[in-house]
């Protein structure tokens, strides 16, 4: 598969990395070039322009801070037009009690890069787990998927299942915003030493 990765973080490393690792034809972008250059270098990827990785990828991953992501796709609307756009991005902040969604009473961190650029195919997916943990304990990881184009979460699954993950459906783009306070949650939990996954019943017993 061809892949667009915009931005050059510690998530667009984990991701690449394991994607580069699967075979997949791979070009970086980041607002510094230098930044992409290196991690294109250490993926056995391509160094590109944001335009140049957008038009390049069946899928094109949104590696970005959350809320600079909107900025940068708007130019890239027809490049970006018919593809599968994957956000990993999490609208939140540090608050009082834990993080905060900055998206509160408002429309998904996904729905608004949808708005952005309406041709493309968002796909929420990669938010729960930090680029630490893609990096070293990819196997066997859930990740919940959100968005409305049937191609789209196609790709998204085979991407997911190339890292060793599991796709896990969690309905239309509506519910994007659900998955990304839930990470809110979860990191909250985290740091304050609990464990999350103690929430939830075993799956034998969650239907009673």
């Amino acid at each position: 598969m061809r892949i667009g990765i915009l931005g050059a973080g510690a998530m667009a490393e984990a991701l690449g990395a394991g994607w580069a690792k699967a075979g997949h034809d791979i070009v970086v972008a980041a607002r510094d070039a230098d930044r992409a250059t290196e991690l294109a270098a250490r993926l056995g990827a391509r160094a590109g322009t944001f335009a140049e990785a957008a038009a390049h990828g069946d899928a094109v991953l949104a590696a970005l801070p959350h809320a600079a992501t909107p900025d940068v796709v708007s130019p890239l609307a027809d490049a970006l037009a018919g593809r599968a756009l994957i956000d990993c991005s999490n609208p939140i902040v540090p608050g009082p009690g834990g993080p905060m969604l900055t998206t509160d009473g408002g429309s998904s961190a996904a729905r608004r890069i949808a708005d952005a650029v309406p041709g493309a195919h968002v796909v929420k997916a990669f938010n729960l787990c930090a680029a630490e943990v893609w990096a070293r304990y990819p196997d066997g990881l859930a990740v919940p998927l959100c968005g409305d184009d049937a191609g789209a979460l196609d790709l998204a699954r085979a991407l997911v299942t190339d890292l060793g993950g599991l796709p896990l459906d969690a309905g239309g783009l509506d519910r994007a915003g659900y998955v990304e306070a839930t990470a809110a949650f979860v990191i909250g939990v985290w740091f304050a030493g609990g464990d999350p996954r103690t929430v939830l019943p075993l799956d034998e017993h969650a239907r009673g």
